[in-house]
């Protein structure tokens, strides 16, 4: 029995029980009688890969215009609350391994013990855009602006060093800075002098927004693609001044509007574990999946939805769209703290937590069940530590992320955050556990006599220097014995999620059976690359790569018509 495309589509996304009547009433649309606005490439989206996008499409000579839902005043993407890393391979390097690097992180296929590849449908042409476009992000960015001031890190900057062509690709990673060092301070109020991190990277790419005069519609939330009846994408609705807007787009459509991060129902639907609850993610809250709902209606299909640059991180009771912001909590891992299950006990060695290539990964195991009693042991899991860290040290980063852009309150002393309940503080081990049992989230699980005899035994593998249990690094090693106890719940999280939209090289969006929806594109962690594993920046280095790759190849169609 043959069944239409509309049919198998909405039949499809039904069953998926991803939005509801969100995504029936999101139907393609035929075009308006008379068009509002008219471009030849409309953008959704000004975060780093929408600014990339729009900056080649527009030095391709495309009449360009970018829709963004936030006010001009708030414009707190992921990109500009990141912590600013970036791949930039030195030009030097194999370009053939460099592809095969990337064909490693992106699919996995290339790696003799790997079963499957992730996305070996797409990761050739994936692969050969990253190997031709990332040595050139460096040089990007200082032609956005020619005051960025890139300062690379240490010679290799291959994560995964045992990967095809690791070493022979001369990989390299940058931190982003307008001076010679990088300012751990949040830097967003600050001369441009000062500006370091997510802040300085965002501030070079939206430098090269401004300075072409690309037309930006800020408070423009994009609601719907439009179609003919061909299939092809030839426009687009927004609310722009509150009012319904209908925008021509001669060429193309490139959807650069991020992940779904605060959208409740997708994150049910998509991430492992409890996706409500067990989750937090410490980018920007308006990322609510927006630009994947428009794309199903059209007839996107997906990929790996449930990948995220995700540890674990702090969750705190401030909500945006029904759920708890996370904080980056750097200080895993650090002297004088560990991490323990619900049940008091340690699970890892606590570096892996912060450190590449682990740290983008570890979700896995805060989503570990335990199937012989159905439960998720390390939901939370948590993170432990006395005077001698939380006198020195603030807990989370305040220059980025949510406390650093003012999503989250939080002091340098930690002292509000202890006096909000968000930190458990106590006089001894013994306290501390009890006052993590009476925490709703542990479920009366705790075993204080666990929680006793993990710290001391951690006390005696610091005093020995060697982790027997966990092979902690010896330099990471310090006791957890001085002054008050504190504890703070961490879940499954990070700055941003990674699957969504199916999409090629060519960064054309492909429907359910692997074909291109004409004149749709995206770029982003919308439809990320980097579906196997990530390293830290990678989300970044993608967001010029292929940004410039979708804006490039939209700008160069003919028009419809």
């Amino acid at each position: 029995m043959s069944i239409s495309r509309r049919k198998f589509l909405v039949s499809s996304t039904a069953g998926l029980g991803l939005i509801g009547a969100q995504t029936a009433s999101a139907a393609p649309s035929p075009a308006p009688a008379k068009w509002d606005k008219t471009y030849d490439v409309v953008v959704v989206g000004l975060g780093g890969a929408g600014a990339s996008a729009a900056i080649e499409a527009f030095d391709n000579g495309a009449k360009v215009l970018i829709l963004e839902k936030q006010a001009k005043s708030h414009l707190y993407n992921n990109t500009r609350m990141s912590g600013g890393g970036f791949h930039c391979p030195d030009k030097d390097g194999d370009p053939v391994a460099l592809k095969e690097y990337a064909k490693a992180m992106f699919s996995g296929e290339n790696i003799p013990w790997k079963g499957e590849g992730e996305q070996e449908e797409v990761s050739e042409g994936l692969a050969q855009g990253w190997a031709k476009y990332s040595p050139l992000n460096a040089e990007f960015l200082k032609m956005c602006d020619p005051e960025f001031h890139p300062l690379p890190r240490k010679a290799n900057g291959a994560a995964f060093k045992n990967f095809p062509g690791a070493m022979e690709s001369h990989y390299r990673a940058y931190s982003s800075s307008y001076s010679d060092k990088v300012n751990r301070y949040n830097a967003k109020d600050k001369p441009k002098a000062e500006k370091s991190r997510g802040e300085a990277f965002w501030n070079a790419l939206y430098n090269g927004v401004l300075t072409r005069n690309i037309d930006v519609l800020y408070e423009s939330p994009a609601e719907r693609l439009l179609t003919n009846n061909d299939g092809e994408v030839i426009g687009i609705t927004a609310k722009v001044n509150g009012a319904p807007c209908t925008i021509k787009a001669n060429k193309a459509v490139i959807l650069c509007s991020g992940g779904f991060e605060y959208n409740k129902a997708m994150r049910k639907a998509f991430l492992e574990g409890p996706g409500e609850t067990g989750w937090a993610f410490y980018g920007s809250p308006d990322n609510t999946g927006d630009g994947i709902i428009m794309g199903l209606a059209v007839g996107a299909g997906l990929q790996k939805v449930g990948k995220a640059a995700a540890r674990m991180i702090m969750s705190v009771p401030i909500k945006h769209h029904g759920l708890n912001m996370g904080l980056d909590t750097p200080v895993v891992g650090s002297k004088n703290s560990i991490l323990v299950d619900n049940y008091g006990n340690r699970f890892c060695s606590e570096t892996k937590v912060i450190e590449d290539p682990s740290r983008y990964m570890f979700y896995k195991e805060a989503v570990h069940m335990n199937i012989d009693d159905l439960t998720y042991p390390r939901l939370p899991a948590w993170f432990i530590c006395d005077d001698q860290l939380l006198s020195k040290r603030t807990l989370t980063d305040l220059g980025h992320s949510t406390a650093g852009f003012g999503f989250v309150p939080w002091t340098k002393d930690n002292q509000d955050a202890i006096k909000r309940g968000w930190i458990l503080e106590a006089n001894s081990p013994e306290e501390l556990a009890a006052k993590i049992k009476a925490q709703p989230s542990n479920k009366d699980r705790m075993v204080t006599e666990n929680f006793v005899k993990t710290i001391e035994k951690f006390n005696a593998a610091c005093a020995k220097g060697v982790d027997e249990e966990f092979q902690r690094r010896a330099n990471t090693l310090g006791p957890i014995n001085t002054g008050k106890y504190y504890a703070v719940p961490l879940v499954a999280g990070g700055p941003n999620t990674k699957g969504g939209l199916a999409a090629n090289g060519e960064r054309e969006v492909l429907d359910w059976f692997g074909n291109p929806i004409p004149r749709l594109y995206a770029a982003g962690e919308i439809a990320s690359a980097l579906k196997f594993v990530y390293q830290g920046g990678g989300n970044l280095t993608e967001c010029i790569v292929y940004g410039r790759i979708a804006g490039k190849n939209a700008a160069n169609l003919k028009n419809w018509g």
